[in-house]
């Protein structure tokens, strides 16, 4: 994938973290050459925004209960995440 210039949509977080993580290893071991690092670098920034984005969904998708004062609860609303 080093050399695709986008990001599959429907790419899961969790592949594209691993992936993501296979990048920083192979970065950070400094065994590939300076062309190879740096469209290495270039995917991990969009695999980087590519997992935001996911997580950001994520984050929309999830709701909160609303209890009422008597505990019971009344229905939902978006969740805070602050």
């Amino acid at each position: 994938m080093t050399d695709a210039a986008q990001i599959p949509a429907d790419l899961s977080f969790e592949d594209a973290l691993q992936r993501l993580e296979a990048i920083v290893s192979k970065l950070e071991s400094g065994q590939a050459p300076l062309e190879e690092s740096i469209a290495l670098y270039e995917e991990g920034a969009r695999l980087k925004a590519h997992c935001e984005n996911r997580l950001k969904a994520a984050q929309l998708r999830v709701e909160k209960i609303v209890v009422g004062p008597d505990g019971q609860a009344k229905g939902v609303e978006p969740a805070e995440f602050d």
